[in-house]
């Protein structure tokens, strides 16, 4: 999605009298397929699936956010609220997020996801990328890209495009069956993501248009953007759909997509009825009767329509994203509800109700019942008794590596997590500033295991002050990520240190460095001790009669990460505005469970399970 814009060529000619198919529908065809068309095709101002007009009413619902025992549960709600459409994002980073094969099993089965939708008789939009903004860590793109921190992105450079290639070859076959014209539930796939609001390289978007047909992709391709002219201009090709995302009264948008195309039907492919949070700063919502005013005008103007969110979900571990506002960097929370019709842990909102009598005058809706609110865990809280200090953990966490100078996570093989840096400064000599350049995002600074300051990209100008007093003096600087920029010009954001580490005039140099994904903590002595308090390791058991979804909250802690059974749930922060982190189900066991919690900086004294969500 476009995030700022909510405020705002390949030659069809060389393509050639036989692509025709392609410019008015998506599929190179023959006459006789033409006088039978399956799948969604272009006919004047409407859809026509096979042949017959269609209206798409479409919500996004995005398979990685959701456990995958929920998915069914979510689109019934989705078929419940008036919807024909499911689409979704293809993340390429949750599939691939080192440099080896893809991961298509379990949650990440994409195909399993489309065949629900298909099962419950829903379309389904898919939108592969290779970059899909979403809020997400990096665009969805995979950290390994920035292993050369400055590596292009997004545009005609032969080795992007060979890792996209490559991508798209594990990628895009699973889904050629699967396609309309194939008899299978996909109607459309999106070419890029709001290319508009990045560039105009018209060269590498004609390359991704002729690599998906090439794997087999004959169904309707579109490019979405925001709605302005220039956007359109810069994010569409000339023989593809050009379709628009926005929020609010729709009049405006849609004069301008029909003045751009005005040979095509009307699509809003985000129609985007709530907003996302950063931390530390004040929670979106959007009224509900606003919303079905303005998607009712939408729909008596003849357009078809996709919520941008249909479906809230959850940046679960580490896949939040970030902004860009100016220089100053905005993490995203962990929540990824929008504000959504059907929330985060599948509550039908006021805003279902509303959009739903809405969709009631244009379509037949379900005649069951509607699906009640899943069940919700009892209150409870938790004392934590065992704890391990992190620096006390690192030779148990990780082997340290060793480079003359700092180099970022990514250059390391790294996706995720926190990373250290150590380094031996000569003395005895007086105190003198300590300085880090190409910060990302936070680093927490110790001389001889003592904490002396913290560093943080938004005061890229702060120093610390450091003395070495001894004959040599440890520094450690333990680097915590929150996120990699999804939007904008600033997307190479590698996380670490890619800079300089200052001390006075001198540059430091002789590092050892440690990659900390915290991918298995199984290691971790916990103790008994007086609580640390922070950087540390936290664990408390909780006992679960039957599983159901619970809602944690960390009165009194400061920022942190947290772990349920092993999964990691996602980030904390008391800056808000979210106070509690969502907890599926599925994740519960029944009987004895167990959390850990890595707090960075100030330790509570209990942990709450919650009975319902508290997002600020």
């Amino acid at each position: 999605m476009t995030q700022f814009s909510r405020r705002g060529f390949l030659s069809a000619a060389a393509v050639g009298a036989a692509s025709v198919g392609v410019a008015l529908g998506g599929s190179r065809t023959t006459f006789a397929q033409a006088q039978s068309p399956r799948g969604l095709t272009v006919h004047g101002h409407e859809f026509l699936l096979d042949g017959k007009p269609f209206r798409i009413l479409s919500g996004a619902f995005h398979y990685f956010r959701t456990h995958p025992k929920d998915w069914r549960d979510r689109l019934l709600r989705m078929r419940a609220m008036g919807l024909n459409t499911v689409e979704t994002y293809v993340a390429w980073n949750f599939h691939q997020p080192y440099e080896r094969k893809a991961d298509f099993t379990g949650w990440r089965d994409v195909t399993a996801f489309i065949r629900t939708a298909d099962e419950l008789g829903l379309k389904v939009i898919v939108r592969p990328g290779p970059y899909i903004c979403a809020e997400w860590d990096f665009g969805g793109l995979p950290a390994w890209l920035l292993k050369d921190k400055d590596a292009p992105l997004r545009r005609s450079d032969p080795a992007y495009e060979r890792a996209v290639d490559a991508w798209f070859a594990e990628l895009l076959p699973r889904f050629v069956d699967l396609q309309a014209t194939r008899g299978g539930p996909i109607i459309a796939m999106q070419v890029e993501n709001e290319y508009g609001s990045y560039g105009d390289d018209h060269a590498y978007l004609g390359h991704l248009r002729d690599t998906m047909r090439a794997q087999g992709i004959d169904s309707l391709l579109f490019c979405s953007n925001g709605a302005t002219q220039d956007a359109l201009k810069a994010g569409t090709l000339p023989d593809l759909l050009a379709t628009v995302n926005f929020d609010g009264d729709p009049t405006g948008p849609l004069a301008e997509l029909r003045k751009f195309q005005p040979d095509k039907p009307l699509f809003c492919t985000e129609f985007w009825d709530g907003w996302f949070d950063h931390w530390g700063e004040r929670h979106h919502t959007t009224d509900p009767a606003q919303t079905a005013t303005d998607v009712g005008k939408l729909l008596e103007a003849g357009a078809s329509i996709n919520f941008y969110m249909a479906v809230g979900g959850t940046n679960f571990g580490w896949s939040a994203g970030a902004n860009l506002s100016g220089s100053t960097y905005q993490p995203t929370v962990t929540s990824y509800d929008y504000d959504s019709p059907i929330s985060e842990s599948g509550e039908l909102t006021e805003k279902f109700h509303k959009v739903r009598d809405v969709l009631a005058k244009y379509t037949t809706l379900p005649s069951a019942p509607l699906p009640p609110t899943p069940r919700r865990m009892p209150p409870q809280k938790v004392a934590v008794r065992e704890s391990v200090p992190l620096m006390h953990a690192l030779d148990t966490l990780s082997t340290p590596v060793r480079r003359t100078t700092p180099v970022h996570m990514e250059a390391l093989g790294q996706p995720h997590g926190l990373i250290h840096y150590r380094t031996r400064v000569r003395g005895p000599q007086g105190a003198k500033s300590l300085k880090i350049t190409g910060l990302g995002d936070r680093a927490l600074v110790f001389g001889d295991g003592k904490r002396i300051g913290t560093f943080d990209r938004n005061q890229p100008d702060h120093t610390v002050e450091f003395t070495a007093a001894a004959t040599t003096t440890t520094l450690d600087l333990l680097v915590d990520p929150t996120g990699r920029v999804n939007f904008g010009q600033g997307l190479n954001d590698p996380k670490g240190i890619s800079g300089k580490v200052l001390l006075g005039d001198e540059e430091l140099r002789n590092w050892e460095i440690r990659r900390l994904p915290l991918e298995n903590l199984s290691t971790l002595a916990f103790g008994s001790a007086d609580t640390p308090t922070g950087p540390a390791f936290h664990r408390a058991r909780i006992h679960v009669d039957t599983p159901a979804d619970g809602f944690l909250a960390f009165p009194g802690w400061d920022k942190g990460m947290v772990w349920l059974n092993g999964f990691a749930l996602g980030r904390y922060w008391s800056l808000g505005p979210q106070v509690t982190l969502y907890a599926p189900s599925h994740l519960w066991r029944r009987g004895q469970n167990e959390l850990v919690v890595l707090e960075m900086e100030r330790t509570g004294s209990r942990i709450e399970v919650r009975s319902a969500p508290d997002l600020g």
